[in-house]
Parts: C-alpha cells; sequence; structure tokens
C-alpha cells in the first residue's frame, strides 16, 4: 500500500472513531395501576411514541437531542380513558446518558 493510501485510511479510522453521536436512553416505566394508551412523548427536535403500555410494563427508546427544550409526554388512562399531560425536565442539545420516567397515578411522574 502506497503511503498515500495508508494516510487516506487512517485518516478515515481516525474520524469514524471520534463520529459518536450523543444519545440519551430513555426508560418509561408505568407505575400508574393501570394501563396507558397513546403514549407520545416530545423532545427537542422529536417525538416518539407507542400505542399501549401495560401496567408495570417499561419501555426503553434511544433519542438524540436536536436543540434544547422541555421533555412533554402525554397519555390517556386505558380504563379512565383520563387524558394526562406531564412536563418533564429540560433537555440540552447533545446530551448523553440516561433518563428514567417513572409514570405514577394521578398524572404525576419521577424523573431521574
Amino acid at each position: 500500500m502506497s503511503r498515500a493510501s495508508l494516510l487516506a485510511v487512517l485518516t478515515l479510522l481516525l474520524a469514524l472513531a471520534g463520529c459518536r453521536s450523543q444519545r440519551l436512553d430513555v426508560t418509561i416505566q408505568n407505575h400508574t395501576g393501570s394501563a396507558i394508551d397513546l403514549l407520545e412523548v416530545d423532545y427537542p427536535s422529536a417525538s416518539f411514541g407507542l400505542e399501549h403500555l401495560d401496567s408495570g410494563a417499561a419501555y426503553h427508546y434511544r433519542i438524540q437531542t436536536r436543540g434544547s427544550g422541555l421533555l412533554l409526554m402525554h397519555f390517556t388512562e386505558a380504563a379512565t380513558h383520563v387524558q394526562r399531560q406531564i412536563s418533564g425536565p429540560t433537555l440540552q442539545q447533545g446530551q448523553s446518558g440516561e433518563l428514567h420516567v417513572e409514570l405514577l397515578p394521578g398524572g404525576k411522574a419521577n424523573f431521574q
């Protein structure tokens, strides 16, 4: 391999090694006492959701924030059809780590 080719390969490998996306691992645990429907989680620049989460179940999702802003959660209690909206923490662009959300009865939540 020529010296120029070797240098190009090494440069590419270094660039790829340095390109790590900052991601936030989100875990949502349903401790409301009943199932929830139509869960939507809005965060800076995007959102995710699911149709149903059983009581006692957990859902894991990985996000990448592109901007800063508030995390908002919307869902419907399956048993009573009551719609809930919960405001969470402010997320920062490029934030990484873990976010644990525990949904509680009465439209409350713990964020860690």
